[in-house]
């Protein structure tokens, strides 16, 4: 465990540090989210600010990604896993004080796998053909074909149980159940949190929490060497973190996410829709190149959309290896030798510095770029809804969603029909050694059809006070979740 500084170092600390109350916390991130709805809006963001937090699900992600009970005490399922009965717990409530019951949960199932929701995962709820409410504390959940992952699926922030008394409200005032309940939005600045005295569960030590948004580098490392912000879980300027791993005051957080970071490419438009112009582009990437000088080392190459962390990932990054020559060839072929494709980048760091160093490498193969930087409501009205794009790079901090690939509308716009196919026959296998062999199988398929140019695995660079504990060192989720988290004395 580590301990607060001496009271003599202390004296030395900015008056922030010095200061800090043993129940509030100031939290960085880079970006403001859009909305505060996770199930309405894409935006990794919301989660990071909600997730746990204000809003829980059935079940949940824990710290080191295995799925725990949420507000459901217990769940089973039946033989071949079409029929998910799941138990609440009593006694709770949602911040206004109405009762949680089975009927929010089937309200909130209804609605997410509804032909007109808006969720963004709303593949996580298509497989539901009915739910039924046994009676206020038990949910039947009746699936069109067997899943065993369905409580997995029931642990993503998008699947967080929500009243029909103030959905409408979500974006800007969230209503959840959790134990810290939304207090003020300043607009540009900051959300915060203060703790929920009616919580039904185990109470956080913390009483308040900011959530402090700071998406430049210079100014987050300003921020956290004036003590301005307490932690920084998703530190934006790795360059820096040598300077906090010799500094007492701080505590450097090392860990992986679920983050697949891509080039990700409009496939449905020319000359993007020809495998042969996305292989070209995919060798003509470094990604060790990018790595160092992107993310100054950290970071994981990988060759297809699956974390490397995971027991089933296959190693295809010789598939798209640095290849410049091959590169040039593909594109004669394809009669592309005079290209220039639009390249729109989002403000985290690794998109901005990676799209420099892509652009330089696709330059040396004969691609011209013409670099467009979007705030992060741009992207996602831009890129994201509106598929208006021809190159972007983004990080996929979401679990195991290689299913992405077989939805024809996603902005990246595949959907390969034989993937599609593949990702049906997971949904309705059991067995846990014939799953692992078709994601094997889907991860090679999308690696050999070049569909994005798969660059690596975000790494989860943190920094916080020394003495701050309880922080996620590995990012199962794209969560801030902070009922865990405490000072030391």
């Amino acid at each position: 465990m580590r301990l607060v500084p001496t009271a003599a170092l202390c004296l030395a600390l900015g008056a922030g540090q010095a200061l800090a109350a043993e129940d509030t916390i100031t939290i960085g991130m880079v970006l403001e989210p859009p909305n505060l709805d996770p199930t309405g809006g894409a935006a990794a963001a919301i989660d990071e600010v909600v997730y746990a937090n204000i809003f829980e699900g059935l079940t949940r992600f824990a710290p080191d990604g295995s799925i725990v009970p949420g507000l459901a005490k217990s769940w089973e399922a039946n033989e071949n896993a079409t029929v998910y009965t799941f138990r609440l717990h009593d006694g709770v409530t949602f911040h206004d004080g109405s009762a949680m019951d089975a009927e929010d949960v089937k309200f909130t199932l209804d609605r997410a796998r509804a032909a007109e929701s808006t969720n963004a995962q709303k593949a996580l709820f298509a497989g539901i053909e009915n739910v039924e409410v046994v009676d206020p504390l038990t949910v039947r959940v009746t699936l069109s074909a067997p899943d065993g992952n369905f409580p997995f699926n029931m642990a993503w922030g998008d699947a967080v149980i929500v009243a029909p008394e103030t959905v409408d409200s979500l974006a800007t005032a969230p209503v959840g159940t959790g134990p810290f309940r939304f207090d003020r939005w300043a607009q540009g600045d900051r959300i915060e949190i203060v703790r929920n005295s009616d919580y039904w569960g185990a109470t956080p030590a913390l009483a308040s929490a900011t959530f402090k948004f700071i998406s430049d580098p210079n100014a987050a490392f300003a921020a956290m060497m004036a003590g301005d912000v307490d932690a920084f879980p998703n530190f934006p300027a790795p360059e820096t973190l040598s300077q906090f791993e010799a500094d007492p005051r701080f505590e450097v957080i090392v860990g992986s996410t679920e983050g697949e970071t891509i080039l990700a490419m409009n496939n449905a438009q020319a000359p993007l829709d020809d495998v042969r112009v996305r292989e070209a582009i995919a060798h003509a990437i470094s990604r060790q190149d990018i790595i160092d000088g992107a993310m100054f080392g950290y970071g994981t190459p990988i060759g297809t959309h699956f974390p490397p962390h995971h027991p089933d990932y296959v190693d295809l990054t010789e598939l798209s290896a640095h290849d410049p020559a091959r590169a040039k060839t593909l594109l004669e072929e394809a009669g592309q030798t005079d290209l220039t494709l639009r390249l729109a980048l989002p403000p985290p760091s690794y998109a901005r510095r990676g799209g420099e160093i892509v652009a330089a490498q696709l330059r040396a193969v004969g691609i011209e770029t013409e670099i467009t930087n979007l705030e992060w409501a741009q992207w996602l009205e831009q890129v994201f809804t509106g598929r208006d794009f021809d190159l972007t790079i983004v990080s996929h901090t979401e679990p195991m969603d290689i299913n992405i690939y077989a939805r024809p509308d996603y902005y990246f716009q595949y959907g390969g029909p034989d993937f599609a196919a593949s990702m049906e026959n997971l949904t309705s296998t059991t067995d846990a050694a014939a799953r692992s062999d078709i994601l094997k199988d889907a991860q090679r398929m999308i690696a050999e059809d070049y569909v994005n140019g798969f660059l690596f695995q975000l790494a989860k660079t943190g920094v916080a006070n020394a003495g701050i504990e309880g922080l996620w060192e590995n990012a199962p989720t794209q969560a801030n979740d902070l009922t865990g988290v405490y000072w030391t004395e």
